[in-house]
């Protein structure tokens, strides 16, 4: 652990296994999906203990962190855990919900082994698409 010197952004995201990989939080970085201290944050940014990290998730979803402790080097998952302190408020009743609903609710899919689909399976799919009955 190191405390004195500041670290990268996305080394210490990384790290303290915010993001499964280093290249994952530099895109997420690139993209305006981290903020610190309420600035949009570029990988290459130095943090320091105190820090108030702010995450966007997939679904709208935010996690917000402080940085308690600076590390560079790999540590294991649960002395990750220790190197921030999560803020993230716990998920309202009708977000859970949302979440819930959203699971279920999966595309269709073809079998595999299938093969494409045949000119009257098609038909079929575009009528669906277009907001045809499909019996017409």
């Amino acid at each position: 652990m190191n405390d004195e010197a500041p670290v990268r952004l996305d080394v210490w995201l990384d790290v303290a296994c915010l993001f499964k990989t280093r290249s994952q939080a530099q895109t997420a970085c690139k993209g305006g999906k981290v903020e610190i201290n309420g600035v949009r944050a570029k990988p290459q940014r130095k943090i320091r203990p105190g820090d108030e990290i702010r995450i966007t998730l997939p679904m709208g979803r935010r996690r917000i962190v402080v940085v308690r402790e600076l590390a560079d080097k790999h540590v294991p998952k649960a002395q990750a855990r220790e190197l921030y302190e999560d803020l993230t408020p716990p998920p309202t009743p009708e977000e859970m919900e949302l979440r819930r609903l959203q699971k279920m609710v999966k595309a269709p899919r073809r079998p595999r082994g299938a093969g494409a689909p045949k000119k009257k399976e098609r038909r079929l799919l575009r009528r669906i698409k277009e907001g045809l009955d499909p019996g017409d």
